[in-house]
């Protein structure tokens, strides 16, 4: 028998175990408890008593009174887009011009590449994220830098190479011929090499060509266990424009059907302005929408309908979209996320929340027996999160268990409305303690 060395964590254990649409006792929650980690992965959860006594020999970390809880997964952000965070809004193609493409021209530097990665994976970290699928640029040195700040810490990185071939500045658009090449090239290095996972990155049809569509459908025929990630339907203006450049469309998901990039494999963000018949066939076709709450307020995008997507059988997560999104913390938002729900008459649960920001974003991507829960075997890419770290959060604490409502969701909720990075007391990554950075330019 082999003897495998034990970690013990010690706190409230709290993970899913279904979609609390189907099952609203679909999660277990373990007052003092404990999740055993061994080798980087999840060997075991259970009460602290009974788990001590199971591995006796086992060292024990202790963050008692704190939530150990699965990482978060943010299903669509844009790396590139790390230093124009907060800028100035407008609308979202008048912001694309004036912020994002003159950010993205930078990445042709591989230095510049690389202390954007480093910057970005630590903020994930800080904020209590472990897995996400984020853009990069048109520019290969753009990807191999952020796979390879996230390799070195085996953290489950999801990116690929954006393909641009109009409608954007020159420095950015490819052709289609190197645009496949490229990612190709970028595929035979990084997909499935450790963590890292490859998805194929079409803009969205503004920027892209049929003739550069089609192939990035070609690239996903060839390469089928990639992913493949693009905007759909965020802006009215962005739907009109797109009609226009494809007028025999009937809608605009048929742009992305017709180059075959409707898969479940897919994720597409926002779709706020989807027609019901567009909705019907992302539904039928198993696609998932990312919802990105901060980033639709902030360019005045729309209000995404939960409830409907919901009705509909959509597959949905949450997401931050940074940098049209605000804040990379996952708490934050998840917080806008209700405060939108609330505006469409649905006071969506912090339960049916934060599911989609764990479990609900990993079955998603088809990675539920790797990360999203504290399943046996899944990696041990969790988070130590502390309740009450500002007086407001104290002051809400205290309250609740004075009047005896101090109870799961409370708790939870009170994360989401009043949360940030800073109740993020530890991140950690197949069972390792990743150190928190500030990371600035030499």
């Amino acid at each position: 028998m082999i003897n495998r060395k034990v970690e013990l964590f010690r706190g409230d254990i709290f993970y899913f175990t279904s979609s609390p649409l189907e099952d609203i006792h679909a999660y277990r929650y373990i007052p003092d408890g404990v999740l055993a980690v061994s080798e980087g992965k999840i060997l075991a959860t259970g009460s602290f008593v009974e788990m001590k006594k199971c591995f006796s020999d086992a060292s024990v970390t202790d963050f008692s009174g704190k939530l150990l809880m699965p990482g978060f997964i943010d299903a669509h952000i844009h790396y590139p887009q790390s230093e124009i965070i907060g800028m100035y809004g407008r609308q979202l193609l008048d912001w694309l011009h004036e912020y994002t493409f003159p950010a993205e021209t930078m990445f042709s530097s591989p230095e510049h590449a690389d202390y954007i990665a480093d910057f970005f994976v630590n903020e994930l970290f800080r904020n209590g994220t472990t897995t996400c699928m984020a853009y990069a640029t048109v520019h290969p040195e753009s990807v191999n830098a952020l796979f390879t700040a996230a390799s070195q810490y085996n953290m489950c990185m999801l990116t690929g190479k954006m393909l641009m071939d109009r409608n954007a500045p020159e420095q950015l658009t490819d052709t289609v011929e190197r645009g496949g090449t490229e990612s190709r090239t970028l595929i035979e290095a990084w997909h499935n090499k450790g963590r890292n996972r490859y998805v194929i990155t079409p803009r969205f049809a503004i920027s892209c060509t049929d003739k550069q569509l089609s192939e990035a459908g070609r690239l996903h025929r060839d390469y089928p266990d990639t992913y493949i990630q693009t905007h759909l339907s965020e802006n009215k203006s962005e739907i009109d424009q797109t009609l226009s450049l494809y007028p025999d469309c009937s809608d605009y998901l048929e742009v992305y059907e017709r180059a075959g990039l409707v898969t479940e494999r897919t994720v597409f963000g926002h779709c706020i302005h989807l027609s019901e018949a567009e909705s019907h066939r992302l539904a039928s076709a198993g696609a998932a929408i990312a919802h990105c709450p901060t980033s639709n307020l902030f360019l005045g995008s729309g209000l995404f309908n939960m409830r409907e997507a919901n009705r509909l059988g959509l597959q949905t997560t949450l997401a931050t979209d940074v940098a049209g999104g605000t804040s990379f913390s996952m708490l934050r938002t998840m917080g806008e996320a209700y405060k939108v729900q609330q505006l469409n008459a649905y006071p969506m649960s912090p339960f049916e929340s934060l599911y989609k920001c764990t479990l609900g974003s990993a079955r998603v991507l088809k990675l539920e027996d790797e990360i999203g829960s504290f399943k046996e075997g899944c990696y041990a890419d969790f988070i130590v999160v502390e309740d009450a770290v500002t007086p407001s959060q104290q002051i809400r604490k205290d309250c609740l268990q004075r009047t005896g409502k101090w109870d799961l969701e409370n708790r939870i909720f009170g994360l989401q409305i009043l949360g940030d990075d800073r109740n993020i007391a530890a991140t950690y990554i197949e069972g390792k303690a990743v150190k928190f950075k500030f990371i600035t330019r030499e």
